[in-house]
């Protein structure tokens, strides 16, 4: 899948998880996830030949757009609706009468504000809201004065007295960009990675304006000898577990969407309760059961004897393909696990990274957490999700932890 091809959220496409890879594109996808860990692991480790691209996924909402209009040459800003086949995009205020609310307000200030970036004509820019207007909080935690941002799941703080922290009260709106598009036509544009747009754009003292892209500003974000080694053990044995499952077997899954998704949805059934992956014997058996019970239900609301026995059929044809060598489906649940381990180490070295404390706000006060996760992108366009799913993914399911429009 090419960079181009996901990012456009127009599109209703979207990334996935590295660890998904192998369901998703069976021999060649698996191979893909190693190989980008090991990348990952290079660059952590100071000797990376720059063979992937990675940014930050910020938790920002809404999502937006902003350029000039190569028609004529006006500024704009746009929701999602851009690449309809009639573009809505606002050039005045006027044209937000479909807006109310906080979100009229938002898209009203960012309107205004990125006016004084610079934008050039046949490009336009990608990015996240963080803030805007009053969105800015000062919030003591753990005993920190911090200004504070909470614009979806994550609260993001800065110490009040940092130059950050300065800068983002000083800002009117906040926006982190990630994707650049180009064309001499709106409806014609085609999608990159955004590198350095920050860059391209004039500074303006009441636009905090920064870059997806993944950056050390710690200095602590590296791995020594033993967490290198001890990484590449895990990728290790991913090789040698992915050496003992067939092509066959990847394909089985690969080839059926159906199969695919199912495999997906019982593990998400992990992933929002919060629990780890089980050990990879019962994981397979429960996944027999969940499909199983999934087709039971089907075959149950049928109403005629044959609509009974075309979806007992297909149960049947699924159960035999994907079960037909459990030995060889706990071997891909054992990859998988060492995939995750390897990536959970990937994730809480870049974690050091950033400058920003992050936080889950609940009933019961602020939680430390990480950011949302990262997106790795190799030189060919291929990007993958490297996400803690026990963490943030959890977090974003979870009814105890307060979301920012629910203030």
């Amino acid at each position: 899948m090419k960079f181009s091809s996901f990012i456009t959220e127009q599109k209703n496409t979207h990334m996935e998880h590295l660890e998904d890879l192998m369901f998703n594109d069976g021999v060649d996808g698996t191979r893909q996830a190693i190989n980008f860990l090991q990348d990952l692991r290079d660059m952590l480790a100071g000797s990376s030949s720059q063979k992937v691209d990675t940014t930050v996924k910020w938790d920002g909402a809404p999502a937006i757009f902003a350029g000039v209009d190569p028609a004529d040459g006006k500024f704009f800003v746009a929701k999602k609706g851009l690449f309809n086949k009639e573009p809505d995009m606002y050039k005045t205020t006027g044209d937000m009468s479909k807006l109310s609310g906080d979100l009229k307000a938002k898209f009203v200030i960012a309107l205004r504000e990125f006016k004084k970036l610079g934008f050039k004509k046949g490009t336009v820019y990608q990015g996240d809201l963080m803030f805007s207007g009053r969105d800015i909080k000062t919030q003591t935690i753990d005993g920190t004065s911090y200004y504070t941002f909470h614009p979806n799941t994550i609260v993001y703080a800065i110490p009040v007295d940092s130059a950050l922290g300065k800068k983002i009260k000083a800002a009117s709106i906040g926006v982190v960009w990630h994707t650049t598009y180009t064309g001499t036509k709106i409806e014609n544009m085609r999608a990159s990675f955004g590198k350095g747009i920050a860059k391209k754009l004039r500074n303006s003292r009441t636009v905090w304006s920064v870059d997806a892209e993944y950056k050390d500003v710690t200095g602590q974000a590296v791995f020594n000898a033993t967490e290198t080694k001890a990484l590449t053990a895990h990728l290790s044995k991913a090789g040698t577990l992915f050496r003992q499952v067939s092509k066959k077997q990847f394909d089985i899954i690969k080839d059926n969407e159906d199969l695919k998704q199912k495999i997906k949805t019982y593990n998400n059934t992990f992933v929002r309760a919060g629990e780890p992956f089980p050990d990879p014997s019962a994981h397979a058996k429960g996944l027999y059961t969940y499909i199983d019970g999934w087709y039971q239900n089907e075959i149950n609301k049928k109403k005629t004897p044959k609509g009974k026995e075309t979806w007992t059929a297909k149960r049947d044809a699924v159960m035999k393909d994907v079960f037909a060598n459990v030995t060889e489906l706990v071997v891909m649940f054992k990859l998988m696990n060492e995939l995750v381990q390897a990536k959970k180490m990937v994730i809480d070295k870049m974690q050091k990274a950033s400058a920003m404390k992050t936080f889950l706000k609940t009933s019961n006060g602020f939680r430390v957490t990480g950011e949302e996760g990262y997106v790795a992108i190799d030189k060919v366009g291929t990007a993958v999700k490297i996400v803690d799913r026990l963490e943030f993914s959890k977090a974003n399911f979870s009814p105890e932890v307060i979301k920012g429009w629910e203030h």
